[in-house]
């Protein structure tokens, strides 16, 4: 019996039965007792030469070697523009999985999921096989990372194994924030007030803009790289790009993204196709933004309907 790690000893998902199936539904493959691994749609396409994730555009990020994670499936917001269940899918387990095992867990369950694409006629042979040794964790699947309490120790097993990472947080739990140590973090900024975000965000507490707001300003020290990132819904919170400007200010940050809502999974149930903006609509608030901030228009992607912002010229890639 003490052969057997506590990772083997625990149940396979803390996750009650429907929302199980839901996010296994969705394409969601579930990691020990409370984390996800998803292939990335551009991690096949890049195996198969049909281009790569506009991350890669903007940070030379590899899209094959991706892995797209997240530590635990629970979040504090119900925002409409996210892809996944509106509900606050599970309940805060009673027992953690370590950062080594969560980690070690993904890297196996990556390597399995990629697999698969060597058989493919159009597979490039060379990219497939790096594919099997990921380089990069997206820590942005699904739920809200920071309220898994061992982040920092997972991010550090991370860049260990040797790979870059990218944390994506809503911004709600200042005190986690300034003590991760990713490659880039990232900061979701989707209102230019609290009321369009409590519209927007549905958080599970209305005091969590003022934790917004405190993280924008603890953002402005942390030594990572930074991004803010917004993600516009036409008729929810397409509007005041001074508004947005201001609290990015705050923040001080590296980049900003400024990206489309995608009318994709559980959104639809919620919000109508026309809620997307176009891109060109994106490079016109991007570069009203840019006006605002002072910030160089870097780069865009028409495809993903996204624009970057650098407050420096020359975007370096992420390295660790």
């Amino acid at each position: 019996m003490n052969t057997l790690s506590r990772h083997q000893l625990l149940p396979m998902s803390t996750l009650p039965e429907h929302q199980l199936e839901l996010f296994k539904k969705m394409g969601y493959h579930i990691v020990g007792t409370h984390g996800a691994v998803k292939p990335c749609l551009w991690s096949g396409r890049s195996i198969k030469g049909k281009g790569s994730c506009y991350k890669s555009q903007f940070y030379d990020i590899r899209s094959h070697r991706c892995i797209q994670m997240t530590p635990f499936l629970g979040c504090n917001q119900s925002c409409l523009h996210c892809w996944r269940p509106v509900e606050h899918p599970v309940d805060t387990p009673a027992e953690w999985d370590s950062p080594e095992e969560i980690v070690g867990g993904c890297i196996r369950e990556q390597r399995r999921l990629m697999s698969g694409y060597g058989g493919l006629d159009d597979a490039d042979k060379v990219k497939w096989k790096e594919s099997l040794e990921p380089k990069h964790a997206a820590i942005s699947l699904a739920g809200e990372p920071t309220l898994y309490p061992f982040l920092p120790e997972l991010v550090r097993e991370f860049h260990k194994q040797g790979l870059t990472t990218f944390v994506v947080t809503n911004g709600t739990k200042p005190d986690v924030i300034e003590i991760i140590r990713p490659s880039q973090l990232y900061m979701s900024l989707d209102a230019p007030d609290k009321e369009t975000y409590i519209r927007a965000c549905a958080p599970d507490h209305q005091d969590q803009w003022e934790r917004i707001l405190e993280s924008l300003e603890v953002l402005s020290h942390h030594p990572s790289r930074i991004a803010i990132r917004i993600t516009l819904t036409k008729g929810l919170n397409f509007k005041d790009a001074p508004g947005y400007a201001r609290l990015i200010e705050l923040a001080e940050p590296d980049f900003v993204e400024v990206k489309a809502y995608m009318h994709l999974g559980y959104s639809r149930k919620r919000l109508e196709r026309d809620a997307m903006p176009r891109h060109e609509e994106i490079l016109e608030f991007t570069s009203e933004l840019g006006r605002e901030l002072g910030y160089h228009m870097a780069d865009d992607v028409e495809l993903s309907r996204v624009a970057l912002l650098s407050k420096e010229e020359k975007v370096t890639p992420v390295i660790l």
